[in-house]
């Protein structure tokens, strides 16, 4: 019988001793822990892309009280180097993963964009907490915020926000699809009213999206798997089922989209299963799809500056 390296590494580590093989399969199938340890140790993660040479984007932070989420909240607004104001430039949301924030979600984007070369678009981070970027049962909606409150910041700023583009990581990668269905099916919960301290009158359309581009998408098979990863991921059994993306995935066949997932990433299974389901509906494989990786910041680093390429070439 051929013995997989892993399996040679861990062994020769002592780590699999009495259990053998039966063991390994199991932590390589995730039934138990150290799959990210037995990757790790032999290289399938892969490391993070060097620093990109050029200018950096520049950095715009502000806080702000948001009404839709009932807490002050940090937006950062990365604009590409070169450009002495952002008006007239496109606008990009992204959307961080769980225990992230606005902050550490622009620490990312913004080597992404130098490598990717962006001139077109700002990228726009936010805070949205460990909401799974949904309307919470709590009140806690980071949609309307996206909608009411950032995207009119966008605006007075100069910022093309009629037609956007949605990107995200983990959580946010859920997130980036699950709000891009939304728009792109007009299902959205309010209409603009103007709530919170936004600089200016509120505009009447809702933003049509010119792609989208989700890392890594925290998709949960049930509920039941939701809660054993994360407590704070979804309220119940009907938050689950209304909000999961498989259910509106056919208000994307006209919507440019770009997933990709890690083979060692725990959500790789959903995600191969959304790829397939996103092809039926569009007729076309939906690139890159499942690469060598894990779920972390080396992946991310990787891939990034290609989906904010994908972006642009969509939302020129």
């Amino acid at each position: 019988m051929s013995v997989s390296r892993r399996a040679l590494l861990l062994s020769g580590a002592g780590v699999i001793v009495a259990a053998g093989f039966g063991a390994y399969e199991l932590v390589q199938d995730g039934a138990l822990p150290g799959k990210y340890f037995l990757a790790t140790i032999d290289g399938a993660c892969g490391s993070a892309p060097p620093a990109p040479g050029g200018p950096p984007p520049r950095r715009r932070v502000a806080r702000f009280y948001s009404a839709y989420r009932r807490r002050e909240v940090e937006m950062v607004t990365l604009v590409p180097p070169g450009t002495p104001t952002a008006r007239g430039l496109g606008a990009v949301i992204a959307l961080h993963g769980a225990g992230g924030s606005a902050s550490e979600m622009a620490g990312l984007v913004a080597p992404a964009m130098t490598s990717a070369r962006v001139t077109g678009f700002a990228v726009i981070c936010v805070d949205g907490g460990n909401t799974y970027w949904h309307q919470r049962a709590n009140g806690d909606d980071p949609v309307g915020m996206i909608l009411y409150e950032v995207l009119p910041r966008a605006a007075a700023a100069g910022l093309a926000d009629r037609r956007i583009g949605i990107t995200g990581l983990s959580m946010g990668g859920y997130g980036a699809l699950l709000l891009a269905e939304r728009l792109a099916a007009r299902r959205v919960l309010r209409s603009y009213a103007g709530i919170g301290n936004v600089p200016s009158a509120p505009p009447r359309y809702l933003p049509a999206v010119g792609a989208v581009a989700a890392l890594s998408p925290a998709i949960f098979a049930s509920y039941a798997a939701a809660l054993a990863a994360s407590k704070s991921s979804f309220d119940n059994p009907a938050d689950f089922a209304r909000n999961n993306v498989f259910a509106g995935l056919d208000a994307l066949r006209h919507v440019p989209t770009w997933v990709a997932c890690g083979d060692d990433d725990p959500f790789q299974q959903e995600t191969s299963l959304l790829l397939a389901r996103l092809a039926a509906i569009t007729g076309r494989a939906i690139q890159p799809g499942i690469l060598s990786g894990c779920h972390d910041d080396a992946f991310w680093g990787r891939n990034l500056p290609t989906a904010l390429s994908f972006i642009a070439a969509h939302l020129s």
